[in-house]
């Protein structure tokens, strides 16, 4: 009496199943297999240039493998692919989830060298190109995030193979960091905001000291300083150009300093009948 009801409640969940098995293949389309055959098929992918279809394929890959180091290596993958396909944001956030959940990861270096590759490259950006504007001219911000990623790589990691190199993108990065500071500063010199002008030449000294940059910035303070009447800071600053770069380009602008006699009484800049 109760083979045929149980035969039949068999045969609708088995089509239950199939019909479940079919929408499954239709919503994956290709993707099909293992987490180490997805994982090639995207390496493959990324191999020619389709980033956007390795993208889909490791974010599978980092489903299924959940916990191994596969799951690890597409995930390092996935933020890569991301950055050449032209999602930053997406492949930062990839980068900071996987450095806060994998602090003891082999590939923790590489995250952090990508992370800065991906700040380093967006900075220079290919509107630069068109544009033809120099690096120190443009914000900062990304600048200083891809020194902060190699610098954590540099100390943690000092045998890292991505060591080297990073640490010639910090070289470069911090110049750069030290020339946006002269930029902006002599802008404000340039317009006659002497004191905006003194304390972001003073910002470049301070934070960037062994920069080329610095040479301009000690100029700019006191010629900035100058012009506020601030003579001993201005003395100051000359004394300090003077000794570290005594062949400086700068030197010529800067002449003796002169003295007032004590008989002058009138403005320097002034001739004493046009106080009449």
């Amino acid at each position: 009496m109760f083979r045929r009801p149980l035969a039949r409640a068999a045969i609708v969940s088995l089509a239950v199943l199939l019909a479940a098995c079919g929408i499954f293949d239709k919503n994956d389309g290709d993707i099909q297999g293992s987490a180490e055959k997805l994982y090639a098929d995207a390496k493959a992918d990324m191999a020619s240039g389709g980033w956007q279809n390795a993208i889909k394929l490791l974010e599978r890959v980092e489903g299924r493998a959940g916990g191994t180091l596969l799951a690890q290596q597409a995930q390092l993958d996935l933020a890569y692919a991301n950055w050449k396909a032209g999602e930053k944001a997406t492949a930062l956030s990839v980068l900071d989830r996987f450095i806060k959940l994998n602090p003891s990861s082999p590939g923790l270096d590489y995250a952090l060298y990508l992370r800065g590759l991906v700040n380093f490259n967006d900075n220079i950006g290919f509107l630069a190109s068109f544009s033809n504007q120099k690096l120190s001219e443009r914000d900062q911000q990304a600048a200083r995030d891809a020194y902060q990623s190699f610098k954590q790589l540099v100390e943690q990691f000092p045998d890292s193979k991505y060591t080297p190199d990073a640490q010639l993108r910090m070289d470069y990065t911090v110049n750069a960091l030290a020339d946006y500071e002269v930029h902006v500063a002599r802008y404000y010199l340039r317009r006659g905001a002497y004191i905006a002008a003194a304390n972001r030449a003073q910002q470049a000294v301070t934070t960037y000291p062994q920069t080329p940059a610095i040479e301009e910035a000690l100029y700019i303070m006191g010629r900035a300083y100058d012009k506020l009447g601030l003579a001993q800071l201005r003395d100051d600053a000359d004394r300090v150009l003077k000794v570290n770069y005594p062949n400086s380009r700068f030197l010529s602008a800067i002449g003796p300093a002169k003295e007032t006699p004590w008989w002058q009484f009138w403005d320097s800049e002034k001739k004493w009948w046009q106080l009449w």
